[in-house]
């Protein structure tokens, strides 16, 4: 969504639309919330993707260059996969607390190998643990056939030891449901000391399963999160084993 679309955008709606190019819809302070049920995608599977890159500029340095033979460029920071720059040791993972129906909570994240299930509790499956930000990112599965059993689930984005600050880092999470347009939110707030972010709350309310930004920066780990959104489970510290690091 680009700055001349918000000074010309007349009235505001209940999300921001997409245009026909991105066939999104970007989640903002602004307009902070979609009802998958009214776009008839509240069905089937809910594809979550955490994806990040850096700047060059945040690496090494930007690179000198000439402002007579290059004068726009010069302006516009330099952009690189992250997975590209083997110095960077980066580590942004995706998580989801969840609390269904039943009362039952628990943690959906790599850390630990808490990697969920798709067709039995809790109806969710974390893919794997992408250390790099690949083209891939990381990707959750969330079993919308199964909504009756949820009631909310806090997805989130926490950093790994020795990883650049968020602000260093500039990552996206996109939904991706199974009819309709993909929504994203974007981690583009400056908080350089922060270590985790909740992103996005889905809820069923009422038998409506709604999507709301949340984008919300703590400085600890989840114990923090669960703090704040009042999950009340136990936690202590982990550590990935080599087979999760890869």
């Amino acid at each position: 969504m680009s700055f001349l679309d918000n000074l010309w955008r007349g009235r505001a709606t209940e999300f921001d639309a997409g245009n026909a190019a991105t066939n999104a819809i970007e989640l903002t302070k602004r307009h902070q919330k979609v009802s998958l049920s009214k776009q008839n995608a509240a069905a089937g599977h809910l594809r979550v993707n955490l994806s990040w890159r850096m700047r060059t500029s945040d690496i090494g340095g930007m690179k000198r260059q000439s402002v007579l033979r290059h004068p726009f460029k010069a302006l516009r920071p330099e952009e690189v996969q992250a997975h590209s720059q083997s110095m960077v040791n980066v580590d942004l993972d995706l998580g989801c607390l969840y609390e269904l129906a039943d009362g039952t909570k628990g943690v959906v994240q790599p850390l630990g190998g808490f990697l969920g299930d798709i067709n039995e509790p809790p109806y969710m499956r974390l893919s794997g643990d992408d250390r790099f930000g690949s083209g891939s990112g990381e990707t959750m599965y969330i079993n919308l056939d199964h909504r009756e059993n949820f009631k909310r689930m806090l997805v989130f984005v926490y950093i790994y030891d020795q990883t650049p600050a968020f602000d260093r880092t500039h990552a996206i999470v996109t939904l991706y449901p199974s009819n309709g347009p993909r929504i994203e939110i974007g981690l583009d707030e400056r908080h350089p000391q922060a270590r985790s972010c909740a992103v996005v709350m889905i809820e069923n309310v009422k038998g409506e399963i709604v999507v709301r930004r949340e984008v919300k920066f703590v400085y600890g780990f989840q114990a923090e999160l669960d703090r704040l959104y009042g999950w009340g489970l136990q936690w202590g510290r982990g550590y990935k084993t080599k087979a999760e690091q890869r």
